[in-house]
């Protein structure tokens, strides 16, 4: 078995959609980011690689690469990757740090999207939102961030 953690963090734009594990959590504003702006995709692939000692997601697909990119599709050639190296995804836990983006409505579609992903049965996938009380960035609302955990099997 092995552990790894991820963490990623964007600051909210004026225009486009919040994606959250391929999902529209807000459509009034979007993330400033070089792909669709995940942060949920983005940490979960951060914990995966690095589980595997692989490295982190820039290096995988720097930021030139990256342009508009479908963050669940990098998430799967990260799953791809790791088929490779004869390792599966075994479980995730992933907490989502946000003053006003709420998880609870769209927990369920998350899982479902994340476990298509990591061909894992949804229920060895846990999605969790908080907020930080107003301190920091996120909790003057100026983004949001996901902190993950992946656990891995080799095959």
């Amino acid at each position: 078995m092995r552990v790894g953690f991820g963490v990623d963090s964007h600051r909210f734009a004026s225009a486009g959609v919040v994606l959250l594990g391929g999902v529209r959590v807000d459509e009034s504003r979007g993330v400033a980011a070089t792909s669709d702006g995940d942060v949920l995709a983005h940490a979960v692939a951060d914990a995966l690689l690095g589980a595997a000692a692989l490295g982190d997601l820039g290096a995988l697909f720097p930021a030139e690469h990256s342009q508009g990119a479908d963050s669940m599709e990098l998430l799967a050639t990260v799953v791809a990757r790791l088929a490779a190296e004869g390792l599966a995804p075994a479980g995730l836990d992933a907490t989502v740090i946000s003053q006003s983006v709420r998880v609870a409505a769209h927990r369920d579609a998350i899982r479902a999207e994340l476990a298509e992903v990591l061909g894992l049965d949804v229920e060895r996938i846990s999605v969790k939102g908080t907020t930080t009380d107003g301190l920091g960035f996120t909790g003057s609302d100026e983004g949001i961030a996901v902190t993950a955990v992946a656990v891995l099997t080799e095959k």
